[in-house]
């Protein structure tokens, strides 16, 4: 039996049944990434000692009859841009090659509190800027499924491990889709979950009111349960969402789901303006396929509209490059990270620091939010932006007062190959078209599989309302089962 293979949850029961150990999961995992890493290049570093030694804690642990955590023992990646105490995190930027942050972000600290092993720090697009994992200073990560493809991005090296066994589950960061158009492209399920939910505590900033921590895992089970360990309040981060009432997440499931009950009756939207003139005709096939499913399964689907979704777009990318602009203004060579070696002045060390250490995509990123943000401009810009957000999130609020759900494709594209897209921007951006909104309003999605063209995987998106995770994992699963089942 290759374990490597085995899901999270099942990986989790049958080290607390002693039929595996802890250690021979990870050194499984380990051999695995040895095998497989040259070829897909999904890590920047790894954590081969510390996790082999966390391993043989967790299996003292079970040995002494003490309780485990609700990771114990599972292999997980981290998204390089998610600080780790004494492991080096560069944010696939040459601005950071070399930094060692002196503590843990809070979701790393809630996997070592609930026994997960950290493998070591996945590859991503420099600073999150990038949907191709290309935009990375360490070479670009490539898709598991065809490694002449793109993984997606910016998260592309977590779901990458994922989908070719080196690790059981992975976190990544979504600011405008970067962990459902990846999940989309490699075939696993990635969650985006509210803002707020999970604390961003650690994780290096792109655009603070966008960004989020979520997860990866192979199944809906799986990422569920790497959810469950890594929700909560966090008194650090003052856009953590404080829930009285307890838990939002749920992490235990029953052996068996019978994944008929979990969608009679749930009412979905269907988005007439989720459609664009340079999508591809094949996806929306997959889409209408899945859409029937939900239906056979006794969903009531209705089709609605959005009616500024359209300006989502534009809205996203002047908001969140003038966030940009300013939380990538610590960069500057004096404090921590790449220093130029050849300056006479202060304003010669800031320029040559940040023209050597940052690639092409993050100077022009932070050049267009300079410019949103810059005097008689910011007005016609960034202001406007701000109130096209606030249309934006009204729309998703009059939907959700009468649907579950809203369903739509993850991308409009399929995986496209290396070097393709990296010189055109705007074809690169429009890959974000039906996953930027959910952001702009922070509400939380999964992406899931749900088909294929040409061997090349499709991935359906789920939205649902602020705080309502449990709508999207109960659609999740119960779509995941009827594909299971072969309906």
């Amino acid at each position: 039996m290759d374990i490597t293979k085995l899901s999270a949850f099942e990986m989790r029961k049958k080290i607390s049944k002693k039929e595996i150990s802890s250690k021979e999961l990870v050194t499984a995992h380990f051999n695995r990434i040895e095998e497989v890493e040259k070829n897909i290049n999904a890590f920047i570093t790894l954590n081969k000692e510390e996790a082999l030694k966390t391993a043989e804690k967790v299996d003292e642990k079970i040995k002494n009859g003490e309780q485990i955590g609700l990771l114990a023992g599972l292999p997980i990646g981290v998204k390089d841009n998610i600080v780790t105490k004494d492991l080096r995190t560069t944010c696939g930027s040459k601005m950071l090659e070399n930094f060692i942050p002196p503590y843990d972000a809070t979701v790393v600290t809630r996997i070592k509190e609930a026994d997960g092993i950290i493998m070591g720090k996945t590859n991503m697009d420099e600073f999150a800027m990038g949907s191709s994992t290309e935009t990375s200073y360490f070479g670009p990560t490539k898709n598991p499924i065809d490694t002449e493809r793109v993984p997606g991005g910016s998260s592309g090296g977590s779901a990458a491990a994922v989908k070719s066994g080196e690790v059981a589950l992975a976190l990544g960061t979504d600011t405008g889709g970067s962990i459902r158009q990846p999940a989309s492209y490699c075939d696993v399920v990635g969650i985006k979950p509210s803002y707020g939910i999970v604390s961003r505590y650690g994780a290096v900033s792109m655009a603070n009111t966008l960004d989020q921590v979520g997860v990866f895992g192979r199944d809906v089970r799986d990422a569920v349960f790497m959810l469950s360990a890594i929700t909560g309040y966090d008194k650090k981060d003052s856009t953590s969402f404080n829930n009285p009432e307890g838990t939002i997440i749920f992490g235990s499931f029953p052996e068996e789901i019978d994944y008929k009950d979990y969608l009679k009756g749930m009412k979905i939207g269907l988005p007439r303006e989720f459609t664009y003139e340079g999508m591809d005709p094949r996806i929306n096939e997959e889409i209408t396929k899945s859409i029937k499913m939900f239906e056979s399964l006794g969903a009531e689907i209705e089709e609605i509209s959005l009616p500024h979704i359209e300006y989502g777009l534009a809205a996203y990318y002047i908001i969140s490059t003038s966030e940009i602009s300013s939380n990538l203004a610590r960069f500057d060579g004096v404090k921590y990270g790449y220093r130029a070696k050849e300056y006479n002045t202060l304003d010669e060390l800031y320029t040559n620091s940040r023209t050597e250490a940052f690639g092409e995509e993050v100077k022009r990123r932070i050049m267009l939010g300079t410019y949103s943000l810059s005097r008689g401009y910011a007005d016609d810009h960034y202001k406007k932006a701000l109130k096209v957000r606030t249309l934006i999130k009204n729309d998703f609020d009059k939907a959700f007062s009468k649907y579950d759900i809203i369903l739509s494709p993850t991308c409009p594209v399929l995986p496209f190959k290396l070097g393709e897209k990296v010189n055109d921007p705007l074809a690169m951006y429009m890959g974000d078209l039906f996953t930027v909104p959910v952001n702009l309003a922070g509400l939380c999605s999964m992406s899931i599989p749900c088909g294929y063209v040409e061997g090349l995987p499709v991935g359906l998106q789920i939205i649902g309302n602020r705080l309502k995770e449990a709508n999207i994992i109960k659609a999740g699963l119960g779509f995941e089962g009827g594909v299971k089942n072969g309906l």
